[in-house]
């Protein structure tokens, strides 16, 4: 099992398997959960995965990060697929870490998906 994971740390995820049009694969995903719930000791991680297919098009529901630090490539955090997963399905990291500007996007984009604010 991983250690403290911090939000907004990029790790290598495990999400098979996946059903119908959720993401699967392993990739690089994005610590969502909060610093104090992660202190708690549970098993479990809210994340984001990423993509390297950077699609413009996608851009409300995406934030592209450029390759940095470990991330080799770069990609796009799919705000639109939130994900919990268990602490075994972890790998590597952390990768890099988001700028503070890079996790302003994504939380903005994430409560536009969830219809918590517009935009």
């Amino acid at each position: 099992m991983v250690g403290m994971m911090r939000r907004g740390e990029v790790w290598v995820g495990n999400l098979n398997p996946n059903r119908g049009a959720e993401v699967g694969k392993i990739r690089p995903v994005v610590v969502l959960q909060s610093d104090r719930v992660s202190s708690l000791g549970i098993n479990t991680v809210i994340v984001l995965p990423t993509t390297t297919q950077v699609r413009e098009v996608l851009r409300p529901l995406r934030v592209t990060i450029p390759a940095r630090d470990r991330l080799r490539r770069t990609c796009q955090v799919m705000v639109d697929q939130p994900r919990t997963l268990d602490r075994q399905r972890f790998g590597t990291g952390p990768l890099t870490t988001l700028t503070a500007e890079e996790m302003a996007t994504v939380e903005r984009r994430l409560l536009a998906v969830m219809g918590v604010v517009t935009g």
